[in-house]
């Protein structure tokens, strides 16, 4: 674990872990599953949400100057923020000596990749959908031990709304702004 966090505060940065141990805080130097998991969701969703809004929605609907398109590669346009939040995990994903992985998937999932493929996923997906609040459980995968932590992936503009709303292979049609579209999982190692 000592690893983990020695990695995440070298790669974000001291000052994001002050409170929680990269050379301040608690003293001991260590940060528990949920604060890592916590603080990493953090990332992801400012990251998300500044993507969301100040260039998909700002560029689309604002100024109007460039859309957000599923097949942005074909079409020329901008990826969307769920795609976004995607590639970045699948660049997390292809290091091998990643102590950490994260998804974003859906109970509803627009592409059928995106749907729950464990137990854990469908129980995780299930409460953070019921609750709106974060859920956190153990599980092993491949013969490793992994915290892992679910967060409800909210619709923060109406780009998302809409973009789920009106996709031909959406099996959900009536969300809303702040509705809960889905969840982001992520994994940490724990059996080091």
């Amino acid at each position: 674990m000592k690893r983990i966090q020695k990695s995440i505060c070298l790669g974000l940065g001291l000052s994001v872990f002050a409170s929680s141990g990269c050379g301040g805080g608690r003293g001991d130097g260590k940060l528990s599953p949920q604060e890592m998991t916590d603080t990493l969701f953090a990332v992801i969703s400012a990251n998300r949400e500044a993507y969301a809004t100040a260039v998909v929605d700002r560029l689309q609907y604002q100024e109007q100057i460039m859309e957000a398109k599923e097949h942005f590669r074909e079409e020329k346009a901008l990826p969307l923020p769920a795609q976004m939040l995607r590639m970045s995990a699948e660049t997390i994903n292809q290091n091998k000596d990643a102590l950490f992985s994260y998804a974003l998937l859906s109970p509803w999932p627009l592409n059928k990749q995106n749907g729950p493929r464990t137990e854990s996923e469908k129980v995780g997906l299930r409460k953070v959908a019921e609750t709106g609040k974060s859920h956190y459980t153990e599980e092993t995968i491949g013969g490793r031990t992994y915290f892992s932590a679910y967060y409800p992936d909210k619709g923060v503009v109406e780009a998302c709304v809409k973009c789920h709303n009106d996709h031909p292979d959406s099996p959900r049609k009536d969300f809303r702004v702040g509705d809960i579209l889905g969840g982001i999982v992520i994994r940490v190692r724990i059996d080091e």
